[in-house]
């Protein structure tokens, strides 16, 4: 997967911009502040829904513009036709084109245009809470598992029908259907994201005994929301029942689901410092790319924000040699050109951001 150009109105500091990155290595560098880590913000964007900033709304849109559009066109394959997708956001509502039609659920966009990105917050995905690793599992399975997005919609909807039914006190066979419906979807949805979690296993190793050695083999441990080696989800939220009426939520299910990283030389999840944290987030999300790779066929776009200042010289170089090596369009970006791309056998599509314009270096 190629993108071949980015246009983007209305976004931070860009009253308009367009980008043409270039097949293999590409670089945005310009002075703190500028908006190249906007750049990138606008394919998650189209990727994912939402910025790796927050929600869109919280600044995402440019001061005085009424909304932020992006504007997408890739390849999906050296001969292919090319594929578009553009995206307007007001921050509170949504517009969407895919291939020249117009799309009824954003999910449609992001199964579209796959897009992993490291940026300076993704630590959380090991140090913080449950819903970013959630997000992560999932958002592997919409794109190699046609048949996980319409389980995730329905798991969702029957939550939503439960929840609402806790909050307004009701009981007996109303709870029964909506326990019946989140059972049915919910136990065949824990075993695809069982069984992603243990295909990404071995590709983790490899990734982490490259970047982090020294923590030892590492391994995945995935807890699925409830006591499913005890009890079957039907069971399990029967039993919690007049618990989850006197919370007014549901508390056991897939939506609790999470996994930890477990290390050889770090038992009991002991803590692991910032660094390390930083190169196990980013071991899990090139394990995340390769295992898209070997099931596609192809490459998700990978975009590394500042990473010069995320990871020292020895482990940029180790992340990038990994990347070019698989043939992968790779963006990164920076203040200036990382140390760690010089000497490279590919150089870098550069690009320098200045005064909300790009241009090209």
């Amino acid at each position: 997967m190629q993108v071949v150009r980015l246009t983007v109105s209305g976004l931070r500091r860009f009253e308009t911009a367009e980008l043409e990155p270039g097949s293999g290595l590409n670089l945005i560098t310009g002075d703190n502040g500028a908006g190249k880590t906007s750049l990138l913000e606008a394919l998650h964007l189209m990727a994912y829904g939402r910025s790796f900033r927050g929600r869109v709304r919280d600044g995402l849109v440019r001061t005085g513009a009424e909304c932020v559009e992006v504007f997408v066109e890739w390849r999906e394959g050296p001969d292919a036709r090319p594929r578009r997708a553009g995206l307007r956001h007001t921050g509170q509502s949504w517009q969407g084109r895919l291939d020249g039609q117009p799309v009824a659920q954003l999910g449609e966009l992001c199964a579209a245009l796959a897009v992993v990105s490291f940026e300076p917050g993704s630590h959380a995905l090991v140090t913080g809470g449950g819903e970013p690793r959630r997000r992560f599992v999932d958002w592997g399975l919409f794109h190699v598992e046609p048949g996980f997005l319409p389980l995730w919609r329905r798991y969702a909807r029957a939550l939503k029908q439960r929840n609402a039914l806790l909050k307004s006190g009701a009981h007996g066979q109303q709870l029964d259907a909506w326990d019946h419906e989140l059972a049915e979807a919910g136990e065949p949805l824990t075993r695809h994201r069982r069984q992603y979690l243990e295909a990404l296993q071995p590709r983790l190793q490899a990734v982490t005994s490259d970047l982090v050695p020294g923590l030892g083999v590492s391994s995945l441990d995935f807890q699925p929301g409830w006591r499913s080696g005890e009890l079957s989800l039907a069971d399990a939220l029967l039993l919690a029942r007049d618990r989850d009426r006197a919370m007014g939520y549901t508390t056991v299910g897939p939506h609790r689901a999470d996994w930890h990283i477990d290390y050889a030389s770090h038992p009991q999840r002991e803590a692991l410092s910032r660094g390390q944290a930083k190169l196990t987030a980013l071991s899990v999300l090139q394990a995340q790319a390769e295992d898209y790779a070997a099931r596609r066929g192809e490459w998700p776009i990978i975009a590394l924000d500042d990473l010069a200042s995320e990871l020292d010289r020895h482990h940029q170089r180790r992340v990038l040699e990994r990347l070019l090596g698989s043939g992968a369009q790779v963006i990164v970006t920076g203040t200036e050109e990382p140390a760690a791309l010089q000497g490279l056998p590919q150089r870098p599509t550069w690009f320098h951001v200045e005064h909300g314009q790009i241009a090209h270096r």
